[in-house]
Formats: structure tokens, sequence, C-alpha cells
């Protein structure tokens, strides 16, 4: 299965919602990781006649080596690290307490910045005791969704309902144990990038986050 663009899967996806929970989710809203996540979930918005609010984790990179995440962080604090990390390893690699913290630190910094740019005049909507539907654009290594997940338990929704395009299948256990339900269109055995299940998985702007958001928030007036 390969989804022309991220639009195309979020219409899928909104489908599917639909399909699966028949209006039994309550004062639901869509909660999206930056970018292509907000891509995908605009159509699921629509459909569910939701509000769209953002989560934004980071990954912790590895000392000399950003790209190798050690770990994940959210606004609030939320810090988990890659369980592959053992402490001989970490010590091999210079990661220390102090090493975690500085770099935690830094993200949340750029988190606040993301958030300030992506919803500059818009609010958050809050999440206490209703339905949220956790969207990304897929799920490769899971970690920062992982994080995501474990910040939004702390605002108290109802049940949070992960719902992604596509993601390994060896995850998808895993993840149905972190959520209360767990909306997955393909889950391959073989599973190399989520950008090989898309014909267009183009990186997505600033400007268009900014754009869908300022329609999915002013048409709540919130």
């Amino acid at each position: 299965m390969i989804f022309r663009d991220r639009k195309e899967a979020g219409e899928l996806l909104a489908q599917a919602i639909l399909k699966r929970f028949d209006g039994e989710l309550v004062d639901p809203i869509v909660v999206a990781i930056p970018r292509g996540g907000v891509v995908v979930a605009e159509p699921i918005a629509e459909k569910l006649g939701a509000p769209i609010d953002l989560v934004i984790p980071r990954k912790i990179g590895a000392p000399f080596n950003e790209e190798f995440a050690i770990g994940a962080v959210t606004e609030d604090g939320t810090v988990l690290i890659n369980p592959t990390i053992t402490p001989e390893f970490a010590a091999r690699l210079g990661i220390t307490e102090e090493y975690i913290r500085r770099k935690a630190a830094e993200e949340i910094a750029e988190i606040e910045r993301r958030r300030k740019k992506y919803l500059s005049g818009f609010g958050r909507v809050p999440k206490e005791g209703r339905d949220v539907i956790l969207v990304d654009d897929g799920i490769a290594t899971g970690l920062t969704v992982k994080a995501a997940i474990a910040s939004l338990r702390k605002e108290k929704p109802r049940r949070i309902i992960l719902a992604v395009p596509v993601m390994p299948a060896e995850k998808v256990g895993e993840f149905k144990e972190l959520v209360d339900d767990l909306v997955v269109l393909y889950a391959p055995v073989e599973f190399s990038a989520v950008g090989q299940f898309y014909y267009d998985f183009s990186q997505t702007s600033d400007e268009e986050v900014i754009e869908i958001l300022k329609r999915n928030r002013m048409s709540f007036n919130l």
C-alpha cells in the first residue's frame, strides 16, 4: 500500500476512524505531531468537526552524532530514553545525566519556539475528559511518538487514540499497549522508512503548518 501524499493518507484515516467509532467519540480533539502530521490531521479534523492542537516531541541526539536518537523530550519536560541505550553503551558514547538534562533543556526551548511560531495568537485546547486522536504521518522507531503519548497522558484525556497511516508490523502490539486504541492503515513486515510508503513525501514547510492551523482554529474561534 502506497499513499499518494499526506493529504490522501489523512482522508483514508478519517474514513477508518469514522467507521471504527461511528459517533462514539466524546468531544474529540486531533493532536498532531509537526510537521507532516499536521497535514495528515487536517482531513481528520474536518471530518470529525474537531480542533487541531500540537504536541511537539524532539529527539535528543547522541554526542558527536545528533542524528542518532538516544532519547526524546516534550515541552512539559517528559524525557524518554531509547531502551537500546545500556549503561555500558552510554559510557562509551559519553552520555551522562548532565548531558541529557542539558540537551533536553535545549530541545524544550526549541519546542517552545516552534509552538509560538505555529500557533501565534492561538491558545492551547484543553484535553481533560476528551477523546484525543494523536496523529503523525507514520511511525518508524516510534520514540518521539512514545514521548508524545506520555506527555498527553498528563493532560488527563478520556482516552488517547493513535492514528497513523503506516507503521512496522513489529510495532503494532507495542503501541496497542501504550494507547487506548490504535488505528493504522498499513503495517507491513518489511519496513525501512516511512517515506517509502508515499509517492510524495516532500518536506512540509512551516508556512503550510501555520496555514492549516490558522484555518482550523479560526473555524472554531479558538
